[in-house]
């Protein structure tokens, strides 16, 4: 049975081993894929260990028959690096298995996001999406986001490909 709780310290290695893999399978065809191939997963996790979660922010994992499927985290958002802007919330990220996506889990995880993002008082949330990833994009739209008119490029680490972003959003 499918549990969402926060990510305890024990889970780390499992919530980094999905997100890699997720990254692998969604991303394949618009990131370069030498680089998805170079993405570690012990990097992720020690990447987790030593961020904090800001004042608002959680971060949750889906974890179903002892397994962990899924992760999610969220809290204030961030319109620059290293700056946050507390009177509205963003989903920071959200990945599941490649082998449990479209079962549910993804909605689960987002609507956990959500509700908490709205008990901490955030009027609206936002998120950022590569615009060629358009599984991604119709799976926020019928969460009932939809994108801004806000844009960004996002560069791999070591890579001189622009991917364009576009920030969703929608109001709690």
């Amino acid at each position: 049975m499918l549990q969402i709780r926060p990510i305890a310290e024990d889970e780390i290695d499992a919530v980094a081993r999905v997100h890699v893999r997720s990254w692998q399978s969604g991303y394949a065809g618009i990131v370069p894929e030498e680089f998805l191939a170079s993405l570690d997963p012990a990097e992720f996790a020690a990447r987790r260990r030593y961020t904090a979660v800001p004042p608002g922010g959680g971060a949750m994992c889906a974890v179903d028959d002892g397994r962990v499927v899924g992760h999610a985290v969220f809290g204030p958002y961030r319109p620059e690096k290293d700056v946050v802007d507390p009177s509205m919330g963003e989903l920071y990220s959200i990945y599941i298995d490649p082998g449990e996506w479209g079962n549910g889990t993804g909605h689960r995880l987002f609507a956990t996001a959500r509700e908490r993002l709205t008990k901490a008082g955030f009027p609206g949330m936002r998120l950022w999406v590569l615009e060629e990833n358009h599984r991604a994009r119709r799976f926020y739209e019928r969460q009932g986001m939809s994108p801004d008119g806000e844009r960004e490029v996002w560069i791999p680490r070591g890579y001189r490909v622009e991917l364009p972003e576009l920030r969703y959003a929608m109001a709690l």
